[in-house]
């Protein structure tokens, strides 16, 4: 072997180094954005469960509150038929105060701003706490992709070291970038693309 050629080889190796030594720091930055998107993904799947619990408790308080107007309702009904059946004042007085008594025990079961606890307020809260579960399962989708796309980038990227292949590093480098974007839109703009179903 000539010097010429031991010189071209320690050219070649040094330059192989180099490219390994910027493959490597990929991985590392990929392997940072994983963290990061499964924290995030974590946290988004942990809220989305959450307020699915928050959701399923408030409609059983409306339903709950739903059947208790209802059964007072009817007893209003059921009072309006025995006062007309009354002959006496002082019992159809009786009768018309606790009608008025379950009437106001049902509007107050319908609506009641000051306890947030009428049906219309629990159902306000349900929907809410409904709308904050679909924001967070949308965003849970989207730092799952993020975080298979950083997943197949580190394959990728290890690949090439392997390989020499530098083609999957450059595969790699976009699927960081794909990665990024599927956070940055789970973050700030969960709903844009559709990706629960």
């Amino acid at each position: 072997m000539s010097a010429h050629e031991s010189m071209e080889q320690a050219e070649h190796a040094e330059h192989a180094s180099g490219e390994n030594k910027k493959i490597a720091l990929l991985i590392a930055v990929l392997a940072l954005f994983l963290a990061i998107s499964e924290t995030l993904g974590k946290g988004a799947q942990t809220e989305s469960i959450s307020k699915n619990v928050e959701a399923s408790n408030l409609w059983a308080f409306f339903q709950a509150k739903s059947i208790r107007r209802t059964v007072v309702q009817t007893a209003a009904d059921q009072g309006k038929l025995t006062l007309g059946a009354a002959t006496d004042d002082a019992m159809k007085a009786a009768v018309q105060k606790q009608i008025d008594d379950w009437q106001k025990t049902a509007a107050r079961y319908r609506s009641e701003p000051e306890t947030g606890e009428g049906t219309e307020q629990l159902a306000e809260k349900a929907k809410e706490a409904e709308h904050q579960r679909d924001e967070a399962t949308a965003k849970y989708h989207h730092f799952e992709l993020a975080s298979a796309a950083f997943q197949i980038g580190i394959v990728l990227a290890s690949a090439t070291i392997i390989t020499g292949m530098l083609p999957l590093a450059w595969i790699a480098g976009l699927l960081t970038l794909a990665g990024l974007g599927m956070t940055v839109l789970g973050v700030w703009a969960p709903h844009l693309l559709h990706l629960h179903g």
